[in-house]
């Protein structure tokens, strides 16, 4: 037989005893005991809080209960602790099986307190309530109103006594007044004064009525009962006094409140007050004094019966407390044998959820739902890790083909565009988005209608006829910058439903542009060819003619030679457009120099000026050079044709009145500068001429395409052509805010010298 160490105070709360204490609270025994001791301190402590048996020559069996009872609890809630603190920890680190642990010892819990909860409020409301039969508000209630009942009636004694002083003030004034006018004066007759207040003061049932001078504290006149006994009370405080001045009434109550009293002041000249006294009933006040001390006592049992209902309340969370730690400790012991094995299901699913299909959870030969779910979950990881594998299989060929797919669309020059059902832009290729200028790729989910409407009447044609294919040429961007567009779209059907779109185009503006261009210029060749040739015998056969004939005629010889003259002049006029004609028609190919663009613009300016007089031209050149490789002839052509347009654009502005009333055209000007980038030249004209037309922007460069009134469109086609022979570009743009056109020759800096 081992021998039981022996505990002291000092060996529990040392380090070694509090191992043991919390080694022993492990024990099912020890916890049994705890809950039987419990049981018995229990009922002790209703006995000895309820006043069961009397202990009253024992003050501290009280705290000796209610210690005892906080030393079980503590000890319960040490067992609870031992046994739920690793529950705790795995919680916190969040290990599998915890949760569950947690919730069932939590269920025990609310299923053993809920009932005792129920039945405790049951038994507190049936306790209060039985309670409330004496201590009830009916009876709070009739007491409070017996004794506002009571004070009510010196309430209403003082309303009338304020009353009273108020008539009998003015009474005796009216008096006063009447006697006034027949040269008497009651205030100073003190004999009639004192008879009026004695009339009055018994007429209204008042023990004493007497006016006094407040300055002297002398009684003027004094009427009633005590007056005729020889037997008057003291003047009202000067308190009271000074309130009465103050046009109003000072009610005073004697300190047996036997009696109250009224203070008002009845003339200012001479300054008087009129005090009246009435007696209180004294049977009224013994009710009112009774009374108040029933409700004393009343308010004095009442605050008992919170105490014993605390006495109550104070059982009732013992046994609740009780019964919780009983049914978490019963919780920590079921919830091991049924939450480990979910636990390690969680765990593994856990894995599975990772990526882990291998995971397996151990299987027992038990025939319950638990073993049934582990080797459900066992087969299910076994399947899954197959179909993964066919599945990665699958995704690689089908990522493959997506890579293959995007590569073929990536290297086409033709915007692609996958739309769904709805027309939404699934799949566009980077062609799309650099011919449409919009990023496409930003814009997936979104309508391609809503991004490009341009496209909205197309997309509806083929929405309407699935089956078709549709081919349209659709003109896009701004006026100036208008783009043309060759689309193609085609549904994706299965069978009759449409799954989908596939929308191609490219930008056919520049083919459009050159198609135009050859045939104009095969039209030119066709033009100086068969015109030219007939223009030289028409001209000479009516020079001849003049020469010839115009001696002989002398009916209208003015007019002979006057349209002769004109078919000449006309013959020459064609001969100028063919030679036009011919020169689009056969532009030679540029030879590249080192020119100086300056020099070059200076000697075409020379030329305008001479040609153009009204016009003043601005120049904004650099000093030296700057150099650039082109044809010297071609860029002279190209900068001549652009001043040219410039003083065509100047003289159709329409003509304005001067000082004078008399219409003159208006001061033209014309700018030239040159502008030097990193990798580009610019000559720049710019003019404040009519501007340019708003139809038909973009095609101004075209053959044939002028808005002028005699002009043939050739102008700016060759100067377009004579830049892109050097690898440049013409821009034409409006003035910014001002009236005129700004025409840009952009060529490429291929090699730079100095001047």
């Amino acid at each position: 037989m081992t021998n039981t160490p022996r505990l002291s105070f000092s060996h529990l709360f040392s380090r070694a005893g509090l191992q043991w204490l919390l080694r022993a609270l492990e024990r099912r025994s020890v916890a049994v005991t705890l809950v039987a001791l419990a049981l018995c301190l229990v009922f002790a402590t209703f006995v000895v809080l309820s006043g069961g048996m009397s202990f009253g020559h024992y003050a501290v069996v009280e705290p000796l209960v209610l210690v005892v009872n906080g030393l079980v609890l503590l000890l319960l809630l040490l067992a609870m602790g031992v046994r739920g603190w690793p529950i705790l920890v795995e919680y916190r680190k969040g290990l599998a099986g915890t949760r569950l642990h947690v919730r069932l010892v939590t269920l025990f819990g609310i299923v053993a307190v809920a009932p005792t909860v129920v039945v405790g409020v049951f038994a507190t409301l049936f306790f209060h309530y039985g309670i409330q039969i004496w201590f009830s508000d009916r009876v709070n209630t009739a007491l409070n109103e017996a004794l506002q009942a009571s004070r009510g009636y010196l309430q209403e004694h003082n309303a009338n006594i304020r009353t009273d002083a108020f008539s009998m003030s003015n009474y005796i004034m009216s008096a006063q007044n009447e006697l006034a006018a027949s040269g008497m004066e009651l205030l100073q007759d003190h004999d009639a004064l004192s008879q009026m207040l004695d009339s009055q003061a018994t007429i209204r049932g008042l023990t004493e009525a007497l006016v006094y001078d407040p300055i002297t504290n002398r009684v003027v006149a004094a009427g009633g009962l005590m007056s005729r006994t020889g037997y008057l009370q003291d003047l009202p405080p000067p308190a009271a006094t000074l309130m009465a001045r103050s046009n109003d009434v000072a009610i005073l109550d004697s300190p047996d409140e036997r009696t109250v009293r009224a203070v008002v002041e009845l003339s200012q000249t001479p300054t008087l007050m009129l005090v009246i006294t009435r007696l209180v009933d004294p049977s009224i006040l013994d009710h009112m004094h009774r009374t108040e001390k029933v409700v004393a006592d009343y308010k004095h049992l009442n605050r008992n019966k919170a105490k014993i209902q605390l006495t109550f309340v104070m059982i009732f969370v013992l046994v609740a407390l009780l019964v919780l730690a009983v049914a978490a400790l019963i919780g920590f012991a079921l919830a091991n044998q049924i939450a480990r094995p979910l636990g390690l299901l969680s765990m593994a699913a856990r894995r599975v959820s990772e990526g882990d299909l291998r995971v397996h959870v151990p299987e027992t030969d038990r025939d319950d739902e638990v073993a049934s779910l582990s080797r459900a979950f066992n087969r299910m990881t076994e399947e899954l890790d197959s179909q993964r594998s066919e599945l990665m299989l699958a995704y690689g060929q089908i990522n493959e083909r997506r890579r293959f797919t995007e590569a073929v669309l990536s290297g086409v020059s033709a915007g692609v565009i996958g739309l769904d059902v709805e027309q939404r832009i699934e799949l566009p290729n980077r062609a799309a988005s650099v011919l449409l200028q919009t990023n496409l790729a930003d814009a997936t989910g979104e309508r391609l209608a809503t991004r490009v409407p341009e496209f909205a009447g197309l997309l509806e044609e083929i929405t309407l006829s699935p089956e078709t294919v549709f081919t349209r040429e659709i003109q896009i961007g701004h006026a100036t910058s208008q783009r043309t567009l060759l689309v193609r779209v085609g549904a994706e059907l299965r069978g009759t439903v449409t799954e989908g779109y596939v929308m191609t185009f490219d930008d056919i503006t520049a083919l459009q542009q050159a198609q135009r261009k050859a045939a104009w210029a095969d039209v030119a060749r066709r033009i100086a060819h068969e015109i030219k040739n007939p223009l030289t015998p028409i001209q000479l056969a009516a020079e001849r003619l003049k020469r010839r004939f115009l001696k002989e005629i002398t009916s209208d010889p003015d007019t002979f030679a006057q349209c002769a003259d004109t078919i000449v002049r006309q013959v020459g006029d064609i001969g100028r457009m063919v030679d036009e004609f011919s020169a689009f028609a056969r532009m030679p190919q540029p030879v590249m120099k080192d020119e100086n663009l300056s020099r070059i613009a200076q000697e075409v300016l020379i030329l305008q000026r001479n040609a153009h007089h009204e016009i003043s031209y601005h120049l904004d050149l650099p000093q030296h050079g700057p150099w650039v490789r082109c044809d010297r002839r071609l860029i002279s052509q190209a900068l001549i044709n652009l001043l040219q347009n410039s003083a065509d654009a100047i003289a159709m502005l329409p003509r304005q009145a001067d000082a004078s009333g008399q219409e003159v055209a208006p001061k033209g000007e014309v700018w030239v500068r040159i502008a030097q980038e990193e990798e580009t030249i610019a000559i720049v004209v710019a003019d404040n001429g009519v501007g340019l037309p708003e139809d038909d922007r973009n095609r101004l460069a075209e053959p044939y395409v002028t808005h002028k009134a005699k002009g043939t469109g050739l102008g700016l086609a060759i100067v377009k052509k004579i830049m892109e022979d050097h690898g440049g570009t013409v821009r034409l743009e409006d003035r910014a805010g001002e009236k005129g056109t700004v025409a840009t020759l952009v060529l490429p800096v291929k090699d730079d010298h100095g001047a």
